[in-house]
Parts: C-alpha cells; sequence; structure tokens
C-alpha cells in the first residue's frame, strides 16, 4: 500500500474514468495527486470522491495557457513531478471517413497527440530525477477498424511518441511508457445512447471480446500503478497492452 510513498503525481483526464480509478489508486499507495480536467462541475465532483485531498486543476491540455497555469501551480504547491500519467484525450466522432469534418478532426487531435505532447514538454522542468511519465493509447493504434480513423490515427501517434519521448528522457534519468487499454467500461457508451441502445452496443461488443466482458477502471488503473512505482524501473518505451486479449486473441471458429 506504500508503492508511491511521497511522490507528487500529475493526471491529467483525472475526473473520470480510467483517471479518476488511477487517481484513487495512486493515492491508496501513498502518493500526493492533481487531478486536471476541463469541467469545473465534474472536477468538483472528482476532488470529493477524492475526499478534498488531491489539488484539482481546470485546465484544457490543447491551450497552451492552461497547461502554463497548471505546471506554475504545481510548481508553487508541490515543487517537482513524480509521476505524470498523460491520460486525457477524446474518442471523438465515430463515423466514416466521408462523413468525418475538419473541425471534428482538428478536435481529436488537439487533444489526443497535440494536448499529450505538451503536456509532456511543459511537465520537464519539474519531473523529478527518476520520474514515471505514462501515455494513454488504445488497442485502436494497430487493428484497423471502421469509423474510427480519426481516433485511431491519434492514438497511433501517441504509441510513437512513446518511444521518441523515452529515447530522449531517459538521460534524464526519466522512465517513459505507455498503457494501451482495450474496451473499458468508463460510461462513453452510456452517455452516447439511450439506456436501451447502450446496452444493446455494449452487448454486441462483449460478444467478440475473448473475455466476454470490458474492464473495469480500476484495472487499467493497477498497471498505472505499476508503471509509476519502482517494481517497473526496466521498463522503458513500452506499451502495455491491457485488453482481455482483444488484440492478440481470436475465439471464433
Amino acid at each position: 500500500m506504500n508503492r508511491l510513498q511521497g511522490k507528487v503525481a500529475v493526471i491529467t483526464g483525472g475526473t473520470s474514468g480510467i483517471g479518476l480509478a488511477t487517481a484513487k489508486a495512486f493515492q491508496q499507495e501513498g502518493a500526493t495527486v492533481v487531478i486536471v480536467g476541463r469541467d469545473p462541475k465534474v472536477l468538483e465532483e472528482a476532488s470529493a470522491q477524492l475526499g478534498g485531498r488531491a489539488m484539482a486543476v481546470r485546465a484544457d491540455i490543447s491551450q497552451a495557457a492552461d497547461l502554463d497555469a497548471l505546471y506554475a501551480r504545481v510548481r508553487e504547491t508541490h515543487g517537482r513531478i513524480d509521476v505524470l500519467f498523460a491520460n486525457a484525450g477524446i474518442p471523438g466522432a465515430f463515423v466514416p471517413v466521408e462523413k468525418m469534418t475538419r473541425d471534428d478532426f482538428d478536435t481529436v487531435f488537439a487533444i489526443n497527440v497535440k494536448g499529450t505532447y505538451f503536456t509532456v514538454q511543459g511537465a520537464l522542468p519539474l519531473l523529478a530525477k527518476g520520474a514515471s511519465v505514462i501515455l494513454t493509447t488504445s488497442i485502436a493504434n494497430q487493428t484497423g477498424r471502421a469509423n474510427v480513423s480519426a481516433y485511431a490515427a491519434s492514438k497511433a501517434a501517441v504509441r510513437s511518441l512513446t518511444q521518441s519521448f523515452a529515447a530522449e528522457l531517459l538521460g534524464r534519468d526519466v522512465r517513459v511508457n505507455a498503457i494501451s487499454p482495450g474496451g473499458t467500461d468508463t460510461g462513453i457508451i452510456t452517455k452516447r445512447f439511450s439506456p436501451e441502445q447502450a446496452k444493446v452496443v455494449m452487448d454486441r461488443i462483449k460478444t467478440t471480446l475473448p473475455m466476454k466482458r470490458f474492464a473495469q477502471p480500476e484495472e487499467i488503473a493497477n498497471v498505472a500503478v505499476f508503471l509509476a512505482s519502482d517494481e517497473s524501473s526496466f521498463l522503458v518505451g513500452e506499451e502495455i497492452v491491457a485488453d482481455g486479449g482483444a488484440s492478440r486473441l481470436t475465439t471464433a471458429f
């Protein structure tokens, strides 16, 4: 329960789903947590779930001024970052290529790629010796699926950034790795559809998964704890795929 004792952890996209589950797990392991999100109301609710012990900062990672303000607060309050979980991202519009608009495409890349890039860049002066940087990508980065082209391409870019950042920051004694989740029950589907439609969609997806279920956010958070801790001290530039075998196995005959 003390694998992250004394560490300062910053989590973007920390107000729901995998980010919030990770914030809770980091706290349980002794870390001081800073959660970052765009929606003030959701940020307040997440802070309450964390017992008010986490510093909550409203920031849109696609905006340079917001990132500057975030890191100014972290510097003033904590003086360093031991763990950076660059987790913020959006699925964007799941539409065929011919229906993808330039605005939707730009929004996905502004947050998932540009936002992730400059989240890491902005943290560099604060990253402590031995710090761990964790990026969230997706198994969509390696599987061709219809209607997710922009999202998948953005997550492939994040996978590439993981390796580039790892090579560049290793000399600073900073490790960079990634988590690549598969289908995770983060509430996105239930927000996009009516309860009846959501059940149909989720049940259909489950039939395609080797384990016949979605991951819970806490299961992905366990991977983040491992990568944040000294237990993963010899892992660098790695992408840990946590998808219940979806990208590796087939159960169809």
